[in-house]
């Protein structure tokens, strides 16, 4: 799921899964608009949905973990925690970030959790994959990733 530059695309999403109907156009879209927010090019990160096998065949080769996730994010390179985000997108300008992999089926089951729709889940998942891309790491930055990720919410119009 890696490569090494910006990928000429005219889809930035792929469904590889077929137990959720998927609003495709809307979630692009969506996905643009997160590129926008940030400052990124279009095609700066690539999403694909797939099965719950998938992902947690996924889950356990890259990290090791013997289970099914919600969203999966697989940077083209090792970045460092950025200091900025600001600093840390204009410095990434013109690359391509990664690839990103969300399961609809326990997007759905959270989103139910937390009572959002499974469009609204799968965005802030785009969006929490998208920060993972840039370097920030919920399991490590004593909450900044999720400040950062509350922010971003709130300018994009998700909960």
């Amino acid at each position: 799921m890696r490569a090494s530059r910006v990928r000429r695309r005219s889809h930035a999403i792929e469904n590889h899964q077929k137990r959720a109907r998927l609003p495709l156009a809307e979630l692009e879209r969506f996905l643009l608009q997160i590129h926008r927010e940030l400052g990124l090019p279009r095609g700066a990160t690539f999403v694909r949905f797939v099965t719950d096998a998938e992902m947690l065949r996924l889950n356990k080769k890259f990290r090791k973990k013997a289970k099914t996730t919600d969203v999966l994010s697989f940077p083209s390179e090792i970045r460092s925690h950025p200091r900025d985000l600001r600093r840390r997108t204009i410095q990434l300008r013109g690359s391509f970030l990664g690839d990103i992999a969300i399961s609809p089926t326990v997007a759905r089951r959270n989103g139910k959790a937390f009572s959002r729709t499974m469009p609204e889940e799968i965005c802030i998942l785009m969006l929490h994959g998208v920060l993972h891309l840039l370097g920030y790491d919920h399991e490590t930055d004593r909450g900044e990733m999720q400040r950062v990720e509350t922010k971003l919410r709130h300018r994009l119009g998700l909960s």
